[in-house]
């Protein structure tokens, strides 16, 4: 019998106020009227259970956060957060994040093995337990796919960014949204800098003219790169290229998209749309071995936004270089370090600096469990939606050396994989690799501007 913590009346509990409405309007015996974010106040102090699907760094961080909000401040609604369902491709990253998650919140663990779950079909067996709220933080190939599978079980989410690798993987995810937004499920996304103080003030702040028209942005994810897993006896290709997800556009959509979607968010948010155009170069310089995959050490974008403003794009994973991780906006009247809360005149002078702290993933968690208990139930699938289809464009363009306009980006019926096909490590991997390059650097093949079609 599930345990109520907290519960302050016998009236129905929130999680079953939210689930039955969440039926009920999949079963369409609710008319429109009537909405979670209308009426679930009342029910905000009981027990809210989560599960976890993708059991990486970042999705047992993201755990932590939402149990951290259990003891949340006095100025926003907060109570009892329980985790009771786990899942992963792979049995040793699920249990190294149960130990790490149990070990800092022993009291707010509640995943007996029989909800520990592992394997390529784990994410469904998850969506089958009792919980109110999903965690999808797998590699993002498989976002669209879990993300479709937990509105169709009236689940809640926070899905981390990006949203998909592909163009036909973005919009499976938009349609999937729609029907979210019909059964009045909370869907928050990983881009934490909207729930930035500094972001939000120094956004507003230029959206109110402090320094003028805008004319141009800057972006940039310039560091030195991340992990490589060595390729280890009797793995097969698919299991291989999952442990290094990373590495393969299928699953992890280049660093363009997998990194850099965080700075070319913050352009969309401040331009309020998406670009309208693309044109790019890269390529690898360093990262060269069949170890990296297929993927690009650094890219460079243009990008137009329909009205006229330009937003120049860097990303690059080289180490001994100049690295930044930042992104500035310039006007008619000045200039902005955005990431930096900073506001400078038309002379260079700085004119305000903002005061606001960052945190953002923790922020965002605090942000989704109060607006949860307090019933307003907000969607931020739409925005991460088009940040990854401009990360995928810039890619596109880098790939082709062509410009690419969004409208034939986003229509493209180009699919790097089937993930719905893939059952086991023995089914055929997604990217198929050159026999002929086995023993030298050219295992896969990589894109070449010029010649590489990409739509």
């Amino acid at each position: 019998m599930r345990k109520q913590i907290l519960s302050s009346t016998n009236a129905p509990s929130r999680r079953d106020f939210i689930k039955a409405s969440s039926l009920l309007v999949a079963g369409g015996a609710v008319g429109g009227g009537l909405t979670v974010a209308g009426t679930a106040h009342a029910f905000g102090s009981d027990e809210i259970r989560i599960g976890l699907i993708g059991c990486g760094g970042r999705g047992t961080g993201a755990v932590q956060q939402a149990l951290n909000t259990v003891k949340n401040s006095a100025i926003r609604p907060n109570g009892p957060v329980t985790l009771v369902a786990m899942a992963d491709v792979f049995s040793d990253r699920l249990q190294s994040a149960y130990r790490s998650i149990k070990g800092q919140h022993a009291d707010l663990v509640d995943v007996p093995p029989e909800r520990q779950f592992s394997g390529l079909d784990a994410y469904r067996r998850v969506l089958e337990c009792d919980l109110d709220l999903v965690i999808l933080a797998t590699p993002p190939g498989f976002r669209p796919l879990h993300f479709e599978a937990a509105v169709n079980a009236g689940k809640h989410v926070f899905m981390e960014k990006p949203l998909a690798t592909d163009p036909p993987g973005v919009r499976r995810l938009l349609a999937a949204n729609d029907e979210a937004k019909k059964r009045d499920l909370l869907v928050a996304v990983g881009l934490q800098r909207h729930h930035e103080k500094k972001y939000q003030e120094t956004v507003r702040r230029l959206w109110d003219g402090a320094i003028g028209d805008l004319v141009c942005l800057r972006v940039y994810w310039n560091g030195g790169g991340v992990w490589v897993r060595p390729r280890q006896e009797q793995q097969t290709e698919l299991e291989y290229q999952l442990r290094n997800w990373y590495y393969f556009n299928w699953i992890g959509g280049d660093h363009i998209v997998e990194q850099h979607i965080h700075n070319l968010d913050v352009g969309n948010w401040l331009v309020k749309d998406h670009p309208a155009e693309c044109n790019g170069m890269g390529g690898r310089q360093v990262r060269t071995g069949k170890e990296y995959g297929e993927i690009y050490d650094h890219h460079f974008c243009e990008f137009t936004y329909p009205n006229g403003v330009k937003m120049f794009s860097q990303c690059r994973h080289i180490r001994n270089c100049w690295n930044s991780v930042a992104e500035h906006a310039h006007g008619t009247k000045g200039h902005a370090d955005i990431s930096g809360a900073k506001i400078y005149g038309a002379d260079g002078e700085l004119v305000w600096s903002g005061k606001g702290g960052g945190g953002g993933h923790q922020e965002e968690h605090y942000d989704l469990f109060a607006a949860l208990r307090k019933g307003e139930i907000y969607n931020e699938a739409e925005f991460g939606a088009h940040s990854t289809m401009t990360a995928i464009m810039g890619r596109l363009a880098a790939y082709s050396g062509k410009a690419v306009k969004w409208d034939e980006a986003l229509n493209s019926t180009v699919a790097l994989a089937d993930v719905d096909r893939l059952n086991s490590f023995q089914d055929e991997a997604p990217l198929k690799p050159n026999p002929d390059g086995f023993h030298t650097d050219e295992r896969y093949e990589i894109a070449m501007p010029g010649k590489t079609r990409v739509m």
